[in-house]
């Protein structure tokens, strides 16, 4: 298993070890002490959450603010995404700066979102199954919405689907974080 640091302090990409032989392939998806080894995180998930994408569809950019903000650890069960997470820290050094990393069925790549950032993907295949594991419940009432074409993120997709919500979400001009 390893982790790779991004350049958003605290957003950490996971590889982890895969067991292959003529029979398939074999991986821990998540392992709470190694989880803790690695990273000094001493998280507690409380949901699981899936969803399934057409190609060109963008979910985000999504996060809940606090006290009912959450962590996710993010991975895709079949198919491929563009995976995004964008700093709302207002004290950090990478305030409004984001990442995008590609996570596959078959680079089984995980990605770590801490609390304080905004999360999105974009699908990049039909059928499309994306996992995460939160640290913290749904709170509807605490749910906020960035625009998804702000911060010149890459989505590699173009005509995009996206839902009424993610069209109408703030603008990041006029957002002040509650972070």
């Amino acid at each position: 298993m390893g982790w790779i640091a991004t350049e958003l302090e605290g957003v950490k990409i996971f590889e982890p070890r895969i067991f292959s032989d003529a029979r398939g392939h074999f991986f821990e998806s998540f392992n709470e002490q190694q989880f803790l080894q690695e990273t000094g995180l001493d998280v507690r998930f409380v949901q699981d959450n899936e969803s399934l994408s057409a190609k060109g569809v963008i979910r985000g950019l999504h996060f809940q603010k606090p006290p009912h903000a959450q962590g996710k650890l993010v991975r895709v069960g079949s198919g491929a995404v563009i995976d995004v997470a964008v700093d709302l820290r207002r004290n950090s050094p990478t305030y409004g700066k984001h990442i995008a990393v590609e996570l596959s069925s078959d680079n089984k790549r995980q990605l770590w979102i801490p609390e304080g950032f905004a999360h999105g993907f974009s699908a990049l295949e039909d059928n499309t199954v994306f996992l995460y594991k939160c640290t913290n419940y749904y709170e509807p009432t605490s749910e906020r919405t960035l625009h998804y074409s702000d911060f010149s993120i890459d989505w590699k997709v173009s005509n995009p689907i996206v839902s009424e919500k993610d069209e109408i979400g703030e603008r990041f001009s006029t957002f002040i974080s509650p972070f």
